[in-house]
């Protein structure tokens, strides 16, 4: 390892251990709030600076910084967003621009003491993953429930965080979702895996972006909607990412996302 990786591994350990401390302490009173008096302002406000925190921990700790656009596309009422997943990152960036959202989230998360909690107080839908399939109903009755108390339903339609080019891999709860709930669908395309990757123990220094994209109309069959949102999301989140890339990133060259970039400026 290269000095340079070196000291970023340890602002990266740093990092972790400011946001895992505080995700604890926050967890414990959100989660009793919630577990007292459910949904309440305060709840709301504690997730809002965990978000915010975050973020700002990440620029100071780690050189990570955020740069969020496009949320002018976000139509008002519900609607569903769907989001590209390559970080946490893409968590904390994203909840700010979305009013009062209802993520999707596994269920192994929301079994977690006190941070389940907190989850369920701040409209988290829960998928068991698991079920496969069978999950879907149980999903889409309570994302119909969120969207009637005023909520923007947050999803990650390839279900899991994805490596930085990898081929996309859609599932079809995010097709069932739009043709049950009859509302908007915003895409989300984003390229955060380039500085907080999925398997990656080293954060790097960068501007990782995220940019909604002009809403999906309700009403598409069901192939010509998928079809559409991996339209819109893949090609710019690859606009992104070579975008990122050209300008010059911290992170040293690794040999499967350069296989992958070279394979794709093969093809331009």
């Amino acid at each position: 390892m290269s000095i340079k990786a070196a000291i970023q591994a340890i602002r990266t350990a740093i990092f972790y251990a400011v946001f895992i401390g505080q995700t604890i302490i926050l967890a414990i009173i959100a989660g009793t709030i919630g577990i007292v008096a459910g949904r309440t302002r305060f709840g709301w406000a504690i997730a809002r600076y965990w978000c915010w925190s975050n973020v700002v921990f990440l620029r100071v700790l780690t050189g990570m910084g955020t740069h969020v656009e496009g949320d002018q596309h976000i139509p008002p009422g519900g609607c569903i967003i769907a989001s590209k997943h390559q970080s946490d990152w893409d968590i904390f960036a994203i909840f700010p621009h979305t009013g009062r959202p209802a993520y999707v989230a596994k269920k192994e998360l929301m079994r977690i003491p006190f941070f389940g909690w907190a989850a369920r107080s701040l409209d988290c839908i829960e998928i068991d993953r698991q079920k496969g399939a069978q999950a879907i109903p149980a999903m889409i009755s309570q994302a119909r429930d969120a969207i009637d108390r005023g909520c923007r339903i947050v999803i990650y339609p390839e279900g899991t965080r994805r490596a930085v080019l990898a081929p996309a891999d859609y599932r079809q709860g995010i097709v069932r979702m739009y043709t049950a709930l009859n509302v908007p669908v915003v895409p989300v395309a984003l390229n955060s895996g380039l500085f907080w990757g999925r398997n990656s123990l080293v954060i790097w220094p960068g501007t990782a972006r995220a940019r909604f994209l002009p809403p999906i109309e309700p009403g598409l069959a069901p192939d010509v909607f998928l079809q559409r949102l991996k339209q819109a999301i893949e090609p710019e989140s690859t606009r992104l990412t070579i975008e990122a890339i050209d300008q010059g990133i911290g992170r040293p060259p690794d040999g499967k996302l350069q296989e992958r970039v070279d394979a794709l400026r093969e093809t331009q």
